[in-house]
């Protein structure tokens, strides 16, 4: 209803052998290797705690890092991110929500009442969170080699916190470890909202629904961004949950 699905092939680099005295090399094999399975096992479970980082025990929040200094992502990894963000049973659950919502409101009153309007209103609000994950976290994090993901700061005063949030919308890293503006998020809730226009009922589709929805979006990933920011600090101290990621 939305999007055609876009795999691409990924080649992987091997590494080098490095020599060794043939004395020294089990035991020197052996450190090596419990070395690069203890780095191994603690980058995994770094990534296993901040891949399912969530607010409240349900949304997810998986496009966050804590890692100030994280390695850039790869194409697939951009995929991957996308996937779960996008596929997480929570955003199915939320999509129908707010199509109840939307349909009790009468919003989109071109879709109809009854389970026919509600079952469009439902494909909208999913299709929307496709759309909008898939042109923000890959397809053109990967074209523009820009990092999709929120750099969690953690850290200074709130003031300077929240500023740092705000600007992460627009000033994004890229995947050389530079800053530029975020084409990514600007562009991607663009072009989603513009893809919309296939799917919205004929009196809301149009260039001036189009800017009013991708400013909504714009707005609504800073006050995401927001909530991700200091939602440890929440946890903590609300909920007496402190030393997580």
């Amino acid at each position: 209803m939305t999007l055609a699905s876009l795999l691409s092939g990924m080649a992987w680099a091997q590494q080098p052998a490095t020599a060794q005295s043939p004395a020294a090399q089990p035991a020197e094999t052996a450190q090596a290797g419990a070395a690069t399975a203890t780095q191994t096992g603690s980058a995994a479970s770094q990534e296993v705690q901040e891949g399912h980082e969530r607010i409240l025990g349900l949304l997810p929040v998986f496009e966050v890092t804590n890692r100030l200094q994280a390695p850039s992502l790869t194409a697939r990894q951009k995929f991957d991110l996308f996937a779960r963000q996008t596929f997480d049973p929570f955003q199915w659950v939320g999509a129908g929500a707010q199509a109840g919502l939307s349909q009790a409101e009468n919003t989109w009153p071109g879709y109809g009442q009854g389970a026919a309007g509600y079952a469009r209103r439902y494909g909208a609000s999913m299709g929307d969170v496709v759309d909008r994950e898939f042109m923000s976290d890959f397809l053109f994090p990967v074209a523009l080699k820009q990092d999709p993901r929120y750099f969690r700061l953690g850290r200074g005063t709130i003031r300077h916190r929240f500023l740092y949030s705000l600007e992460q919308e627009l000033w994004c890293r890229t995947d050389q470890g530079t800053r530029q503006f975020n084409y990514s998020k600007v562009l991607g809730a663009f072009a989603a909202k513009s893809i919309s226009n296939i799917y919205y009922p004929p009196g809301d589709r149009g260039f001036g629904p189009t800017l009013r929805n991708s400013g909504v979006a714009i707005l609504s990933s800073m006050a995401t961004g927001l909530a991700t920011e200091f939602w440890p600090d929440i946890d903590c101290r609300v909920f007496h949950k402190c030393g997580r990621l």
